[in-house]
């Protein structure tokens, strides 16, 4: 059994799981100036008040599991991307503060919608120019960074930004389409639509972009076998866009949320069909930057105990605020 490879796939599943439950509160708080402010806010605050900060666990295990299982992966990428990193960090920290702050401090929660919607707008940003930024490549010399502060600013990275500030945007307005009803529902139904032609035009943008970025990338992509895995993409993300868009009036609330998440999933098929089985596109293997054998096995009997724990409490949070919310909570 090869542990590189579980240790991978549990990386990515962390980075997955993130992407999915803490994405549409990051886009409820990108959202948030659209929102009357009164009513409207507070319903999509209480929509995620009960799960937003488990939903960040998932980005603690992801960096935590990469510095552990893949440390020189951990110690080439952090120089080359500190500066959106510390951003993301940034924007998360300010978006938790105002999220409770803006309830023990009424006289200042104008300020405190701000920094929650700046702080949101922010992590998100960063995050896609992380993206962006390591799909784009690293230069590497030897076992390190040899790059300068500024080559993670690039227009593809700036692309990837803004493509999954709407991303997250379109998967709020999923969410709170579910989880609420009444004006502020009708107001998601009404900004998914031109969020979701915005989304499938960036990801067409971003898929057209990735394979002049890096020869590998191309073979993949256009090359035998490559070709009879990232065929059937292009249009399963059409089919899924197709039914996201019937479905945005329909009155199955869910489904806009979860067929969201399936443009989301097909996504990062194409993110891995692109990188595997690198872990810095182009420079490092996962097999090249994983740690000693005896760390992995190690470290592999924390997370076998932990992530079904994590897991279990994830699903049971989940199942106990099911339902509708409105201004008092859930019902």
């Amino acid at each position: 059994m090869d542990l590189t490879l579980i240790w991978a796939g549990v990386i990515a599943f962390a980075v997955g799981a993130y992407v999915v439950m803490d994405g549409f509160d990051l886009g409820i708080g990108i959202l948030f100036p659209a929102f009357r402010v009164g009513g409207e806010r507070d319903m999509a605050m209480n929509s995620i008040a009960p799960v937003w900060d488990g939903n960040e666990t998932w980005l603690v295990l992801g960096g935590g599991g990469l510095l552990a299982a893949f440390p020189l992966a951990y110690a080439i990428i952090l120089p080359a991307l500190y500066a959106p990193l510390t951003a993301m960090l940034l924007g998360l920290v300010f978006r938790g503060v105002a999220f409770e702050f803006r309830w023990r401090d009424p006289a200042h929660r104008a300020f405190w919608d701000v920094a929650f919607c700046g702080g949101s707008v922010l992590a998100t940003f960063a995050q896609g120019i992380t993206l962006g930024a390591l799909l784009q490549g690293i230069e590497v010399s030897g076992r390190a960074y040899a790059g300068g502060w500024w080559d993670w600013l690039t227009p593809f990275s700036l692309l990837t930004g803004i493509s999954l500030i709407v991303g997250y945007a379109l998967l709020g307005s999923g969410w709170l389409i579910w989880k609420t009803q009444g004006p502020i529902q009708a107001d998601a139904r009404r900004f998914a639509r031109p969020l979701m032609i915005a989304l499938i035009v960036a990801i067409a943008a971003v898929s057209a972009y990735t394979p002049f970025l890096e020869n590998k990338y191309y073979q993949r992509w256009f090359e035998w076998p490559g070709l009879f895995a990232t065929a059937p993409v292009p249009l399963l993300v059409a089919v899924t866009g197709f039914y996201l868009w019937r479905s945005i009036d329909d009155d199955r609330d869910h489904r806009p949320f979860w067929l969201t998440l399936a443009l989301f999933g097909l996504s990062m098929m194409g993110l891995a069909i692109s990188i595997y089985p690198d872990v810095i596109p182009g420079r490092v293997t996962i097999w090249e930057a994983a740690a000693p054998e005896r760390s992995q096995i190690f470290m592999l009997v924390g997370a076998a105990l932990l992530v079904p724990v994590i897991l279990a409490y994830t699903v049971w949070a989940y199942w106990v605020f099911r339902g509708k919310v409105d201004e008092a909570g859930y019902h």
